[in-house]
């Protein structure tokens, strides 16, 4: 069912014309939830269709060229238009909403979380950067605000609903599943020649192609050992890493008397982007049903480490902690960004990830300024490594 008539949820969807974005606009349309806010880098034809069905108060493009244009286009409407990165951090913190949902791409993402957290929303995060560049900080500050900060990965709300009603005591490990991407069962030499048409074929889930091509390194999965950390105030060697193609179980939970929780349903980001919406409550779904007839069997195998030596470094720099996880972040996503405009190789994302982690020196306790300078000399490295000015 919808929501009750008479009762108003509101959100404000920061990156709203990405994947993430556009499925939580079709959940609010499903359940009348009002939108109060828009944000994106600067797609004006869709936000402007946005923004004539939904009216919200405020939009903010990135692109302040695109905003200017926009503003021409619904100049019709009651929607304020802004433009720039600063207008988007601002409009995190000023816009009253009851959820900010965070579905930014990249390392842009994190200053508005922090700006909504400061504010006292609660936050439904997609934006995986946020966690991984500065888990410790927005976690603090959503401790002290007193705000919930929501999964809305598919891994992390899973586990987030098989640790409903148990102490954190009771707690075993937790099991992160992964479908292995599209070159699950290749080893190293056979990655070699992999083009960007090729990684950006993922098995089940219809994903950005920056979050594909990390499903295929494998490197999404270690972005989501480290999320997992944070959100759940777990010890990464607490954290395993299963592949199981079929993505019907989307995680599990290991309790101390060996007994497994695992949370399932069909490959379908609405399902967590309309629980982290809607919690705690439970509503009519948008996807189909899950029939295990239909499905038929479910395969499980140990990941690849040794060929995706992405997983194994996002361990690795989990345990360094303070600036590594920020720098494995920032030259990942430059390399593969690189990697999308054939400017190096599928195995060359690795290599270069890897060589600029493990070259860096470390600050064990960094500010925000220091997390956002190392991103920023990060990324510099991998584009040096590679002889691209």
């Amino acid at each position: 069912m919808a929501f009750d008539s008479g009762f108003e949820k509101s959100v404000a969807i920061f990156g709203s014309t990405g994947s993430i974005g556009t499925q939580s606009i079709e959940v609010a349309r499903r359940h009348k939830i009002k939108i109060k806010a828009l944000t994106a880098r600067g797609d004006v034809d869709r936000l402007e269709e946005q923004i004539r069905e939904f009216s919200p108060e405020v939009c903010a493009l990135l692109d302040e060229n695109k905003a200017k244009e926009l503003k021409d286009r619904v100049a019709d409407t009651f929607t304020k238009i802004v433009g720039g990165e600063r207008s988007i951090e601002e409009l995190a913190f000023e816009v009253k909403c009851d959820m900010f949902l965070n579905s930014i791409i990249g390392k842009a993402g994190l200053r508005p979380t922090l700006a909504a957290i400061e504010s006292g929303k609660n936050i439904a995060l997609a934006n995986k950067e946020t966690l991984v560049t500065a888990g410790s900080i927005v976690m603090q500050k959503a401790r002290d605000k007193g705000v919930s900060v929501l999964p809305v990965d598919s891994e992390h709300c899973a586990i987030f609903q098989c640790l409903e009603g148990y102490p954190a005591k009771q707690v075993s490990r937790l099991i992160l599943t992964a479908s292995g991407g599209p070159f699950f069962g290749k080893k190293r030499d056979e990655l070699v020649g992999i083009t960007p048409e090729m990684a950006l074929a993922h098995p089940t889930w219809n994903m950005g192609k920056k979050i594909t091509i990390d499903s295929a390194t494998l490197m999404n999965k270690g972005f989501e050992v480290i999320e997992a950390c944070h959100l759940f105030d777990v010890p990464v060697d607490k954290i395993d890493v299963v592949v199981h193609r079929e993505s019907i179980i989307h995680s599990m939970v290991e309790y101390i008397d060996n007994a497994v929780l695992a949370q399932m349903g069909v490959p379908d980001m609405r399902t967590c982007i309309q629980y982290a919406l809607t919690y705690p409550d439970r509503y009519e779904g948008l996807q189909e049903k899950l029939d295990l007839a239909k499905v038929g069997k479910m395969t499980f195998a140990e990941a690849d480490k040794e060929t995706f030596v992405l997983l194994d470094l996002a361990y690795r720099s989990m345990r360094m902690g303070g600036l590594i996880p920020a720098v494995l972040n920032g030259a990942n996503e430059e390399a593969v960004y690189l990697f999308l405009d054939h400017k190096i190789s599928f195995t060359d994302i690795m290599d270069s990830v890897k060589a600029v982690v493990l070259g860096y020196k470390n600050i064990e306790s960094p500010t925000l300024e220091e997390i956002e300078a190392a991103d920023i000399e990060a990324r510099a490295a991998v584009r040096r490594i590679n002889g691209i000015i």
